[in-house]
């Protein structure tokens, strides 16, 4: 259902059972799913792929372009996955020539006034808290979760099922199932009540803990924890998806909570 007050493009595909509210902007090269409610005054830009049972509320701006000196209007797209929220006055930027593509998977929450700027990917069932500020390129890990008033730096990368607290500032990157808190960012432990909801067992919880204590509590640098943790330890999914986020990290991980950087 298309309100007769909405402006849509001829070009515009829009699924013949969506919803968009009267006021609302819909450009040119804008695909919009089954199901999905567009709310009054929000403005889908061009390169929009919004996918089925979205709801983007009032003042909502989808795939706008992207606040970066760097672009020179290359085409360049934003997807939005299946049942993601994205609340009043959020802003998602559309993607540059780097990377080409923003990306919100699917089941997410982006609370009211958040931005999530260009080349960002932010995986499924994430939740972002009003106000938070993403810069460029962040990667947000499955079930992750930022709470209200952080930012993230540039190029960060934020696990899968890892917890920020709010009002936080994100300048490295913080490892899957963990929880960040104070300032500078520092491990606060494992995110085991999130963990717990999603249905790991108790021998799942404590081998995260255990990894992270060689990571965080036993005085080693990053290369002796990672290597003894290989050692010493039992392969599982979490020990790997750990060790490889380290491994790979390239701005370095969040101080422990002597306020030591790993790796030092």
């Amino acid at each position: 259902m298309i309100q007769p007050l909405a402006y849509i493009h001829p070009d515009a595909k829009i699924a013949h059972n969506a919803v968009i509210e009267p006021f609302a902007i819909i450009h040119k090269d804008v695909e919009i799913g089954e199901g999905t409610w567009i709310g009054s005054h929000a403005v889908i830009n061009e390169g929009a792929r919004i996918g089925k049972n979205c709801r983007i509320y009032p003042g909502g701006v989808i795939s706008a372009i992207p606040q970066d000196l760097k672009f020179k209007g290359e085409y360049t797209l934003t997807f939005v996955g299946d049942n993601t929220t994205i609340r009043e006055y959020a802003t998602v930027s559309r993607g540059t020539e780097e990377h080409r593509r923003t990306e919100i998977g699917s089941d997410c929450l982006i609370m009211a006034y958040a931005h999530v700027a260009h080349d960002c990917r932010i995986g499924d069932h994430c939740i972002i808290g009003n106000t938070v500020q993403m810069a460029g390129h962040v990667h947000l890990g499955d079930w992750a979760i930022i709470s209200a008033f952080s930012a993230v730096h540039q190029f960060a990368k934020i696990g899968i099922h890892a917890f920020i607290s709010g009002g936080s500032l994100v300048r490295k990157d913080v490892p899957p199932f963990s929880k960040a808190a104070r300032e500078p960012l520092t491990y606060a432990g494992i995110n085991s009540v999130g963990l717990r909801r999603r249905g790991y067992t108790n021998e799942q919880i404590n081998q995260i803990q255990e990894i992270y204590r060689y990571i965080y509590l036993r005085g080693l640098n990053n290369a002796e924890a990672l290597t003894r943790i290989d050692l010493e330890l039992p392969p599982s999914d979490e020990r790997d998806e750990i060790v490889n986020f380290i491994r790979n990290s390239e701005r370095g991980i969040m101080k422990g909570p002597s306020g030591r950087e790993v790796g030092e």
